[in-house]
């Protein structure tokens, strides 16, 4: 099967939790995951499948967890073309920049011309009390593509 690197941006926990319950899933449909709390680009690997989940902070702002990554991405990394992703953004749309977080890291990994293999998730947490649930159902609609 894949290997799989998630790469978490969590907040308040709910990122994290959402993360974890995919991690579960991946891992009994037999892929070999890793879950990155804080990751560095050293502990990536670009041949394997990231699967970024992320909350969104202040002015629509990536968590203070998976900002350093995002910057250090940024600054050294060529284009990916090879990469394939999936990202899952959580927000609140009562805030302007709804998903920021998700949308800024979607449009870096972009112009790095990274393979999305499916749209971006986004949760609402003026909508969803358990984020988990859509995640699941979002997993399940591509999971096969991984």
């Amino acid at each position: 099967m894949t290997a799989i690197d998630i790469i978490v941006g969590s907040v308040y926990g709910s990122a994290m939790s959402v993360a974890e319950s995919l991690e579960e899933a991946l891992i009994g449909a037999g892929h070999q995951v890793v879950l990155h709390e804080e990751a560095a680009l050293a502990d990536l690997n670009p041949a394997h499948f990231w699967l970024v989940v992320t909350s969104t902070t202040g002015q629509g702002e990536l968590p203070a967890d998976i900002l350093p990554l995002f910057e250090e991405i940024r600054a050294n990394s060529p284009p990916m073309p090879q990469l394939r992703y999936a990202l899952a953004a959580l927000g609140d749309s009562s805030y302007e920049h709804f998903c920021g977080g998700g949308r800024q890291f979607s449009d870096l990994l972009q112009e790095l011309q990274a393979q999305a293999v499916t749209e971006m998730l986004t949760v609402d947490a003026g909508e969803t009390l358990d984020p988990e649930v859509p995640a699941l159902a979002w997993l399940a609609s591509f999971i096969s593509k991984i």
